[in-house]
C-alpha cells in the first residue's frame, strides 16, 4: 500500500506538472490573482509559499534558486516588490476563493491570490 502518492498528477508526466506549475506560478507572481481549477490552485498554493519564503530570506542563493524555479523576470517581480511585503508573516501568503463550477465541463474552480 503506497501512502506516498498524495499527489495531484492531473494526468500529465512529471516535467510536464513542474512546467504547468512554474506556468502557473509566474502568472500570479505577475498578477497577483488567477482564476484556475480548484485542483491547481490547490497545488500552486504550496508551490508558490515555498517561492515567498525563499524570497523573504534574500541572498545570491536564494536569487538563484528563485530564477530556475520561475525564470529571472519572475524572480525579479518577487523579489522587489510581493516578499518585502511579507516580511512580518510566517505563512499563508495565497489565499483560495472557490467558485462556481464551470459551465464547459462542471469542473469546480478557484481564485488564488495573494493575501
Amino acid at each position: 500500500m503506497n501512502h506516498h502518492s498524495k499527489k495531484r498528477l492531473f494526468g500529465r508526466e512529471m516535467n510536464q506538472r513542474n512546467a504547468l506549475m512554474k506556468s502557473l506560478a509566474l502568472s500570479l507572481l505577475v498578477n497577483s490573482k488567477i482564476t484556475t481549477t480548484a485542483a491547481k490552485a490547490k497545488s500552486l498554493r504550496p508551490f508558490v509559499e515555498k517561492l515567498v519564503t525563499n524570497g523573504k530570506k534574500g541572498g545570491l542563493a536564494a536569487q538563484r534558486l528563485l530564477a530556475s524555479r520561475v525564470g529571472k523576470e519572475a524572480s525579479s517581480i518577487l523579489l522587489k516588490t510581493i516578499s518585502p511585503k511579507y516580511k512580518d508573516r510566517k505563512g499563508g501568503f495565497t489565499r483560495i476563493i472557490k467558485l462556481p463550477a464551470r459551465k464547459s465541463d462542471g469542473s469546480p474552480m478557484a481564485v488564488i491570490e495573494f493575501v
